[in-house]
């Protein structure tokens, strides 16, 4: 059995909280409403009970493999309450395993599986609609087959990605530290020098130095202010005007936002032919895909489309209205809804920008890496010259 909070109200208006064992939600709202009781709400309670948050989310990794043992297991044969018995008995990860231990004694309740999993809090949408589809077709191996595929193939889309991101981000954090070093320790010595000589010093030596006493000085201020301005930055990008304005401005940048809309119209399609091979129709499966993007300005272009595809316009017409695909992938879109092969056509979407994200991101890594390089060098061949031309010009005279 789980355990859930249950606030409730007697026959006299008394409000209680308490928590109770049960095998559903809807089995302990049932119990107590038999009772005479009021029921405000009933929540789970199994995985905050065990000291996991609900907003933390489970390792992909771990849930990827967790299916596929799943569907091989549904495959052989096995019934679903025995497949997690016996996955649960296998699993390392201790908050998946207390993930599935719920979503067990809520599917022993008479839950649906789509159901207990949706319960959880922390299953990404897309998994549940999938599984729901797969339920009222009756092919949840085959469902499960389609969305395995689709993480595979997304987990190694983000690995490539986050290859080709490692070394201008090393080179980036060499930067930094390097420039913090110079200004923070060595610039301040050589202060220290110059003003043992008492010597007159170039322009430029005195606006260095200058920089680098004061760096030293409200080091510790700035590093505060920094975190405070970063806190503060973190929480205004919690918010809708902040979400709004930045993916604005990252979609608005010349080379990085176009990459980023590629990677979303790319994930969009891939999601959106999984539901759709799965059974599910095409306004909802619109709805499902479009919640899982992290641009806000695709996931409102998609949510005002799948309103005007459910008024009874085209995907492609719907999409294209918004102004937000770019014109290949909604003539490519167009096509598929004509020949009645949207989902194989999605697909075709999805592997094309896949293609064309990785292609542009070599190319403008190709061309940042280079420049950060030159900008190091640059700044950094004047920072020393401008300490040692005075010990050139003394050296001289």
């Amino acid at each position: 059995m789980a355990e859930f909070v249950v606030k409730i109200a007697d026959d006299r208006g008394h409000l209680h909280q308490q928590v109770e064992h049960g095998y559903s939600v809807a089995e302990v709202r049932d119990r107590f409403t038999q009772q005479g009781y009021l029921v405000y709400w009933v929540k789970p309670q199994g995985l905050l009970s065990g000291g996991i948050r609900r907003r933390r989310r489970i390792k992909q990794n771990a849930f990827l493999v967790f299916n596929q043992q799943f569907l091989t297991l549904i495959r052989a044969g096995l019934p679903i309450l025995n497949s997690l018995e016996l996955l649960i008995k296998r699993q390392k990860d201790a908050r998946l395993r207390q993930v599935l231990e719920n979503v067990r004694d809520r599917v022993k309740g008479g839950e649906l599986l789509s159901d207990a999993f949706a319960g959880q809090g922390i299953i990404p949408k897309l998994y549940t609609t999938t599984l729901m589809a797969g339920e009222k077709s009756g092919n949840i191996d085959e469902v499960l087959t389609r969305y395995v595929n689709f993480q595979r193939m997304a987990m190694t889309f983000r690995k490539k990605l986050f290859v080709s991101l490692i070394y201008p981000t090393l080179l980036v954090s060499v930067v930094l530290i390097m420039v913090m070093f110079l200004f923070t320790f060595v610039v301040p010595k050589f202060a220290e020098l110059f003003n043992s000589l008492d010597a007159k010093l170039p322009a430029i030596t005195v606006f260095m130095l200058a920089v680098g006493q004061n760096a030293q000085k409200y080091a510790p201020a700035g590093i505060v202010l920094l975190i405070i301005g970063g806190l503060i930055f973190w929480q205004w990008r919690q918010t809708d005007t902040g979400a709004d304005r930045i993916d604005r401005f990252i979609l608005s940048l010349p080379l990085l936002g176009d990459i980023r809309l590629k990677h979303q119209v790319a994930s969009f399609s891939r999601m959106l032919s999984t539901l759709l091979q799965g059974g599910l129709p095409l306004v909802p499966s619109m709805e499902t895909a479009g919640e899982s993007m992290s641009s806000r300005k695709i996931l409102k272009g998609v949510m005002r489309a799948g309103t005007r595809v459910r008024e009874g316009q085209g995907l492609a017409a719907s999409l294209d209205e918004q102004r937000i695909f770019p014109d290949l992938a909604v003539e490519m879109i167009e096509v598929g809804e004509s020949t009645g092969a949207l989902p194989a056509m999605l697909n075709s979407v999805a592997e094309f920008y896949e293609e064309d994200v990785q292609t542009a991101l070599g190319a403008a890594m190709a061309l940042i890496e280079p420049m950060i390089l030159i900008i190091m060098a640059i700044f950094v061949g004047g920072v020393l010259i401008s300490l040692y031309l005075p010990i050139f010009t003394l050296g001289v005279h």
